[in-house]
């Protein structure tokens, strides 16, 4: 099974998304409904390993946070472009959340990430899209502003590829907790290792390819 792990989007965070699918040609948009936040690709997982990972992602203690998005961007450049998306703003939270996440999936037995972690929302995997459009584009976006939301859980998908494209299906779900800080929880030991304001944990706010699930 193909899995990953994201966050969901709201409706009415996703029908803000949708207005920006539009004016550029050769572009396949993503579906509003398929819309998310990756924070980590599994791959082909057997029935096994998927318990495993969901057994270590059930272990993980995470506070709740605002998020919202900002702005528009894409990964590649000309005909190497892989996709557009909005981008999300900075917030230790959810860096926090990603390098638990992480953590969780290595000590379940799959292979650390290489790629450095960007959050975004892809929006499409343009094919022949002119330069000038792009650029036209992005900056008729460079603005965009979603409201805040509360992000209250985190998810496991599925993804099976269609003739219209992949379709998710969420598996399992984890919530996150109120008044939880920021920091390393320890189970045995009872303290958490507090994370300074500001800092961002782990520090990758670089570029990941969110194509190798659809």
């Amino acid at each position: 099974m193909r899995l990953f792990v994201a966050l969901p989007l709201p409706e009415d965070i996703r029908r803000s998304l949708a207005s920006l699918c539009s004016g550029l040609p050769g572009a396949r948009w993503v579906s509003p409904e398929s819309m998310h936040i990756t924070l980590r690709f599994l791959g082909e997982l057997s029935g096994r390993e998927m318990d495993d990972v969901d057994a270590a992602l059930a272990g993980i203690r995470a506070p709740r946070f605002n998020l919202s998005l900002a702005g528009v961007g894409h990964f590649g450049n000309g005909r190497q472009l892989r996709s557009i998306w909005a981008g999300v703003t900075r917030e230790p939270a959810l860096m926090h959340l990603h390098d638990k996440v992480e953590s969780a999936v290595v000590r379940s037995g799959l292979a650390p990430e290489r790629q450095k972690y960007q959050p975004h929302v892809t929006l499409t995997r343009p094919k022949g899209t002119p330069v000038p459009k792009l650029q036209e584009y992005l900056a008729a976006h460079s603005l965009f502003r979603s409201e805040p939301w509360e992000v209250a859980y985190f998810s496991l998908y599925s993804s099976f590829l269609a003739s219209e494209g992949a379709i998710y299906r969420e598996e399992r779900r984890y919530e996150l907790g109120r008044g939880w800080p920021i920091g390393e929880y320890d189970e045995d030991l009872d303290d958490f290792d507090e994370v300074e304001e500001g800092e961002e944990a782990g520090g990758r706010w670089a570029e990941a390819d969110e194509s190798r699930h659809g």
